[in-house]
């Protein structure tokens, strides 16, 4: 015997099988044990949710032999051959295909005789928004006066395309979109059923790959069970969907988290690696931002059983509320507007970027820091005449008379400040030089300092190429230690944000201490927006 695909195979035969929808069965079963039967029904809904199979159960339960009920019998030659769609009284009809009026004026012109063998003559037609203008004035004809021994079941997946002078003679039903759970749940039982075994993350990936459809679920387990040679295991649905491992996801809100630029570019790019689908990233991305919103709101109500709750209680301490509800927004617009980027790398970076860059202001009025702050918020370079005579500033056994107030710590940290400005480096290799801090210098040693928050930044390659343009700096070869703690002394990145700092509340001071600012807030009742202030360079 050939091989029935699951979802023929366990599509449901009464209304107890159905899974789901019990709005639209409560009321046919109400309607058919009461005996209140109308001519006309309308179920819409998205793809696979069940239109066409609550339609054909309806038909059987008027035609079963036993009776009109909603529990047919399923065993007399009525309810087999509706079962086998072989069915003289129900006539089943692809709209799409028979779009045309004359095919409609056909299948409507036997519609004044009595059933063959039924108690009622049923037409199915299916995705009947296709049809075309004059067909639906030829089928509205006979819905306006339609014979007692006729019912009319019409299934669609875009309501909206039809006339309203159909949609008033009908009984509407709208079906919903099945939630991944209950979805879950009937694979397993159908596994369970055809022995087959599966681990429940599969299930799951399954279950919401399907998108509500419980059609596309049987389709996509059938796909799993022939890919996994029998068996549904997470790693090979992960492979089969394109999907990708929960953890790519919680890296790129740990880099969110600490404001890190380069992290997150890196963590994009190794999730580029496995060709994803970017929009199913984004989807992920929200769905664990929701969880930490959650657990925000409530601590300890992580309503996915799949995540870990350790997980997302400490991305939940790590974010702030509205960093969580801000991130969620960006992605929302993002996922819309991912269709329309270049590419969908690149939409997907401009949306994380987004998140960093429109990050709320801190209790104190601030933007907390990127990590690598823009160049334009930089300390003045020096000049080009200065930096071939600099490298004694390094020194700090000949350093040049200072301050008297300036310890040897504080002049090796504004010697490191102008070593880097001076050194012209660009891209990531100024980012790292930036973020750290010099503790000392031993001889042609340089022993530096990187927070573990920008650890991610020091590779042996990076770290080869400040070397050398050190050494090419100075004229002589140098050798870099680094050490992963928190700098003690100012880094680079950090004098340059606070300088930047400094000359924004200098503007804001200045703005608010300005006469004509003030004439202009006692006379028209004028407020100053603090984010529309800016210095002056």
């Amino acid at each position: 015997m050939s091989y029935q695909v699951l979802a023929r195979k366990w599509r449901p035969r009464n209304f107890g099988e159905m899974m789901g929808q019990g709005h639209v069965l409560q009321a046919l079963i109400n309607a058919l044990d009461n005996q209140r039967l109308h001519h006309a029904y309308l179920f819409t809904g998205t793809r696979g949710v069940g239109k066409t199979t609550v339609a054909r159960i309806f038909a059987k339960s008027l035609n079963c032999e036993q009776g009109v009920s909603a529990t047919p019998c399923g065993q007399c030659s009525a309810c087999r051959e509706i079962d086998e769609g072989r069915f003289v009284d129900l006539i089943e009809v692809d709209a799409a295909s028979r779009t045309k009026v004359e095919d409609t004026r056909d299948l409507l012109e036997n519609v004044q005789y009595a059933p063959t063998r039924g108690r009622f003559k049923v037409y199915l037609i299916d995705e009947v928004h296709m049809l075309s203008t004059h067909s639906f004035h030829a089928l509205l004809k006979t819905l306006e006066e339609p014979p007692p021994h006729v019912k009319f079941l019409l299934a669609t997946t875009d309501p909206q395309r039809l006339p309203v002078t159909i949609l008033s003679r009908c009984l509407q039903f709208n079906l919903k979109r099945l939630p991944p759970e209950m979805i879950r749940d009937y694979l397993q039982r159908v596994l369970g059923q055809e022995n087959i075994s599966a681990e429940a993350a599969a299930l799951k990936h399954i279950a919401r790959a399907a998108d509500g459809s419980m059609r596309d679920a049987l389709s996509l387990l059938d796909q799993a069970i022939a890919y996994g040679g029998g068996q549904v295991l997470e790693s090979e649905v992960q492979a089969m969907l394109g999907t990708i491992e929960h953890g790519h996801v919680v890296h790129l809100l740990d880099a969110l988290a600490a404001a890190d630029g380069a992290t997150l570019l890196q963590r994009i790019a190794d999730l580029n690696e496995f060709a994803p689908d970017y929009d199913d990233v984004l989807a992920e991305l929200l769905a664990l931002l929701h969880q930490i919103a959650v657990v925000q709101a409530i601590p300890g109500a992580v309503s996915d059983e799949h995540l870990d709750e350790e997980t997302v209680a400490r991305l939940a301490a790590a974010l702030s509320a509205e960093d969580v509800q801000l991130f969620y927004q960006i992605g929302l617009i993002g996922r819309r507007d991912l269709a329309i980027a270049p590419a969908p790398r690149l939409g997907f970076e401009m949306v994380l970027l987004r998140m960093l860059a429109f990050r709320p202001v801190t209790a104190d009025g601030q933007r907390p820091p990127l990590v690598a702050p823009a160049r334009t918020q930089a300390a003045p370079a020096a000049p080009r005449q200065q930096q071939t005579a600099s490298p004694s500033l390094v020194r700090s056994e000949k350093t040049a008379s200072t301050a008297p107030s300036k310890s040897k710590s504080g002049q090796e940290d504004e010697a490191w400040h102008r070593l880097v400005e001076q050194l012209s480096l660009q891209g990531m290799l100024r980012v790292l030089a930036n973020n750290c801090a010099l503790m000392n210098r031993e001889a042609n040693t340089f022993h530096l300092a990187l927070a573990p928050a920008h650890a991610s930044l020091r590779n042996s390659k990076m770290e080869e190429r400040l070397q050398e343009a050190l050494s090419a700096h100075l004229g002589e070869k140098v050798k870099l230690s680094f050490t992963i703690t928190q700098p003690n002394a100012e880094t680079p990145a950090a004098l340059q944000e606070r300088i930047s700092q400094d000359r924004m509340r200098s503007a804001e001071e200045a703005i608010v201490q300005d006469n004509h600012v003030k004439t202009l807030q006692e006379m028209f009742d004028a407020r100053i927006v603090p984010d529309s202030i800016r210095p002056v360079d």
